[in-house]
């Protein structure tokens, strides 16, 4: 058989289990499988599918959802897995939110696509409208939309360098910006990023991630690189994402802020992943007092709906008409979810995020005094990370929360991520840590529930 038909196929043959609506998924609070995991549907899919998709995409592990709500995903075996990666991070109102749905249908009822780099887009300046107003960067700002973060820091890239005449850029050791030529460039999460495709973008500079600005910045860079006064900009993420979920030292961000002062250098902040509440703040930033002077935004900003931004100051943004663009960046469908994903997060969300967050904060530390797999617990809101001792270790524990029903991510070399939706309810969360545990257990060979998760 054909891949596309034996695809085909699977999709249209019903699933073993029988058919929930949404709102009984979205009710449930833990996971029920119905096969082993994988599946045989779903090991036929990747069978198919591995003879016609790109080689280079990484696939951390072998599922294959089909639908989902809320925090609950369904797979094409019909087995129902609690949702704590959220498609990486993206599905910040949870899987098919009914307002977001809406919004995207009423939208693709009157307008799928007129380009909003050559014309007039209402709903395209509504979306800029409300990020300018939800986002400070010490002044009135203005918004360039895309079509993903990766876009976001390439269009970031070109604006500083085109608004301070500056060439050197510097970015930190564990971050990751994406994986189109410049981004990647500022990308050192991971060498196998770079390998075999250099020469990358010249005149990018890296430093320690949280290691004091006079400690390394200041003596090494400024002294023996290149002077302060060519660098065009700093980009940080304030919470690294896929380089471990790496919380810089208190007061770090504001020496970042501080030295980009100093030296008439832009800091923009990559806020792709820690951004639209998943911290429980609008933008992690926030949590460290600081202004940033461009504020890139991507994954959850549209509810899964391929979305981008970069939010920069009036007196940054001066590049003249032509400079940058895009044709299907803003598209109205994509702009029309963002809206109603907007509304959600500061109506409900990201509230729910930083509440329902440090419960599971508290849960996975208690989680640590009892598993000695575990060698740190970290985050903010909904941005966890949890510290294995090796790499083998996370993970097994990510194949093992998996086969149980949880769905969890690796980042960085010894950790796993959690980032559920931000629509996660308490009981779920009291159930994922109740999975997690086990997962541990199972790979410690331990067995038995750690305090606190009963």
């Amino acid at each position: 058989m054909k891949a596309e038909a034996q695809i085909r196929a699977l999709l249209e043959a019903p699933a073993t289990s029988g058919q929930r609506d949404h709102s009984q998924l979205e009710a449930m609070s833990e996971p029920l499988l119905a096969t082993e995991i994988p599946g045989p549907r779903t090991r036929a899919l990747i069978e198919a599918d591995h003879k016609v998709t790109s080689p280079s995409l990484p696939r951390a592990y072998p599922f294959a959802p089909a639908r989902g709500a809320g925090s609950m995903i369904e797979d094409v075996d019909g087995n129902v897995f609690l949702d704590f990666n959220a498609g990486i991070a993206v599905c910040s109102t949870g899987h098919t939110h009914p307002k977001v749905v809406r919004a995207i249908q009423d939208q693709a009822e009157r307008l799928l696509h007129y380009s909003g780099g050559d014309f007039y887009l209402a709903i395209y300046a509504e979306v800029c409208a409300e990020l300018d107003r939800m986002t400070d960067v010490g002044g009135p700002a203005r918004t360039f939309l895309t079509n993903s973060g990766t876009e976001a820091v390439e269009a970031a890239i070109k604006l500083a360098r085109n608004s301070t005449g500056r060439q050197y850029l510097i970015a930190f050791i564990g971050g990751f910006h994406g994986r189109s030529y410049g981004s990647v460039s500022l990308t050192a999460s991971k060498a196998k990023y770079h390998a075999g495709f250099g020469p990358l973008l010249p005149g990018v500079l890296h430093a320690p991630f949280g290691v004091p600005v006079d400690e390394y910045i200041e003596p090494v860079i400024f002294k023996r690189l290149v002077p302060a006064n060519e660098v065009a900009a700093v980009v940080v993420e304030p919470i690294q994402g896929e380089g471990g979920y790496v919380l810089p030292p208190e007061g770090w961000l504001a020496e970042l802020r501080e030295t980009c002062t100093k030296h008439g250098i832009l800091l923009v902040v990559d806020e792709i992943q820690s951004g639209m509440g998943r911290t429980g703040r609008m933008w992690a930033y926030e949590h460290e007092g600081i202004t940033p002077d461009i504020v890139l935004a991507g994954k959850g900003i549209a509810s899964g709906m391929p979305l981008g931004a970069m939010i920069a100051r009036h007196d940054v943004m001066t590049w003249e008409k032509g400079a940058h663009g895009s044709t299907y960046a803003g598209n109205p469908v994509c702009c029309a979810a963002a809206l109603a994903t907007f509304e959600l997060l500061e109506s409900e969300l990201i509230a729910n995020a930083g509440r329902v967050g440090s419960f599971l904060l508290d849960g996975l530390r208690g989680l640590e005094g009892g598993r000695p797999l575990i060698r740190d617990v970290r985050g903010r809101g909904l941005m966890i990370g949890v510290d294995f001792e090796n790499g083998e270790t996370a993970d097994a524990v990510e194949l093992a929360a998996l086969r149980k029903g949880l769905l969890v991510l690796r980042a960085g070399d010894t950790t796993i991520r959690i980032a559920p939706p931000l629509v996660l309810r308490e009981d779920q969360a009291r159930a994922g840590l109740q999975i997690f545990d086990k997962a541990c257990a199972e790979v410690s060979g331990r067995t038995g529930t750690a305090p606190g998760t009963a």
